[in-house]
């Protein structure tokens, strides 16, 4: 038992060391476009219909940090305020599948090819869900009652108030939403690689679409925030799992969940939420598909570039920093403030 606790223990670890200082960078990049990029600009290009509301919902929705308000009250308020049906489903499906931070921390577990093709996919994902929904979705429906984000990240004010709170989302509320996510994460990361034995998976559930069906099963139902998924589809990629499967689950898991899919459904009509998972299943199956063949022709790295290229002094400093930032998030929070999860 002590062996196992201990493989456990410095499989969480190198883990940590090897995403640690990409998330530091990624929480400081989002914290400036918190600042840059505002709920107001994002709603104004977001109105009226055709394909090119669809294109920049998704691309606004692939990189922007929400505040803490979440991705389900942000696209309700672009509802309320003027967003089409379709444009709304767009930044509702490219948003949480990916973000500044989850892709630094994709590169440096999953390697350049994960880096780029994630954010692809949920760029596509987005359009082709927005352009079903405008297309196939002929309910009505009255604008929503989402919450407008009063963060301090989106409150007016000089640059002087509006960079200390781009800092304080970046270094404090990002953190305090996606750090329990993230540790049982790297937890069941840890598990797997320390425990499962090489090639389990493939055996298990096999390979082709198959085997990204049981992880669509897997994805769909439970909530995994964009950045815990990464650590999740490495180890299992590891042990056996194709990475056209690992990218089904970090596209369906991260994508759907009950919350989401009630509030469509209540909101945007029940015919408008069927056409949102049947964008996530097919878009993920395809994005799988394209991988795996893909795979064939081009080596996709798993363990990432972040080790070789970075010192090692550098990775433990950024480990010591991230649990600090982590651990003191959850503990600060100042009084009648309650930071609505993401």
């Amino acid at each position: 038992m002590a062996v196992y606790a201990r493989s456990i223990v410095m499989a969480f670890w190198a883990t940590l060391l090897a995403m640690s200082p990409y998330l530091l960078f990624g929480f400081l990049v989002a914290g400036l476009l918190s600042v840059l990029v505002s709920q107001r600009l994002v709603e104004k290009h977001l109105s009226g219909g055709g394909p090119w509301p669809l294109l920049k919902a998704s691309l606004l929705g692939v990189p922007l940090p929400l505040c803490s308000c979440g991705v389900i009250p942000v696209s309700m308020s672009l509802y309320k305020h003027g967003a089409g049906r379709g444009a709304t489903i767009a930044f509702l499906l490219s948003t949480p599948q990916t973000g500044i931070d989850s892709i630094f921390v994709t590169y440096s577990l999953l390697g350049p090819v994960f880096a780029v093709v994630r954010p692809v996919a949920a760029l596509i994902t987005g359009i082709v869900g927005g352009a079903l929904v405008d297309v196939g979705s002929t309910t009505t429906a009255a604008p929503g009652d989402g919450a407008v984000c009063d963060d301090a990240c989106c409150r007016p004010g000089g640059a002087r108030r509006r960079l200390v709170g781009g800092m304080k989302y970046a270094f404090v509320t990002l953190p305090r939403d996606i750090g329990p996510a993230m540790f049982v994460g790297l937890v069941i990361a840890a598990v797997i690689s320390a425990l499962v034995p090489d090639g389990y998976f493939a055996g298990v559930i096999g390979t082709g679409i198959g085997a990204m069906l049981v992880m669509m099963v897997i994805g769909i139902p439970v909530y995994v925030c964009a950045t815990a998924s990464v650590p999740i589809a490495a180890a299992m990629i590891l042990k056996g799992v194709t990475p056209g499967a690992a990218l089904v689950f970090l596209m369906t898991g991260p994508a759907t969940n009950a919350a989401s899919f009630t509030t469509i459904w209540r909101v945007l009509g029940g015919r408008t939420a069927l056409l949102y998972m049947a964008s996530v299943a097919g878009c993920s199956l395809a994005a799988g598909l394209g991988l795996d063949y893909l795979a064939t022709e081009v080596s996709v790295d798993v363990g990432g570039c972040g080790g070789a290229m970075l010192p090692v002094a550098l990775e433990y400093f950024s480990a010591v920093v991230l649990v600090g930032v982590l651990v003191g998030a959850q503990l600060w929070r100042p009084k009648g403030h309650e930071s609505p999860r993401r």
